[in-house]
C-alpha cells in the first residue's frame, strides 16, 4: 500500500527524502483517480526500499496540491530531492510510472 501523506507529513516524507519519490494528488470522489489508486499501490509494493510512494488526498490536505498547481486529478508528481522532475495528469499506464521512477535509480 502506498503511503498516507499528509499537509503535516509532506515535507519529512516527500521533500527531505533521500530517495525518489512519487506522490499520487486524489480524491475519493473521483472515478479515474480510483483507476490510478490501484496502479500506484502496486508501484509501491514493487518500488519497496528503492522510492518512496504516497497519496495526498486533496480534499483533506490542499496546502501542497496549491503549491504545486495540481488543479486537475489525478496528479502524479515525481521528486527528487526535494524538487519536482516528473509530472503525470490524468490515467496513465502503469509502465509510465515505472518509467518516471526508473530513470531517477
Amino acid at each position: 500500500m502506498a503511503l498516507e501523506i499528509t499537509d503535516a507529513t509532506f515535507e519529512e516524507q516527500v521533500l527531505n527524502s533521500d530517495k525518489p519519490v512519487m506522490v499520487d494528488f486524489w480524491a475519493a470522489w473521483c472515478g479515474p483517480c480510483r483507476m490510478v489508486g490501484p496502479i500506484i499501490d502496486e508501484i509501491s509494493s514493487e518500488y519497496d526500499g528503492k522510492a518512496v510512494v504516497g497519496k495526498v488526498d486533496v480534499d483533506a490536505n490542499q496546502e501542497f496540491a496549491a503549491k504545486y498547481g495540481v488543479r486537475n486529478i489525478p496528479t502524479v508528481l515525481v521528486f527528487k530531492d526535494g524538487e519536482v522532475v516528473g509530472r503525470q495528469v490524468g490515467v496513465a499506464p502503469k509502465n509510465a510510472y515505472a518509467e518516471a521512477l526508473d530513470a531517477l535509480l
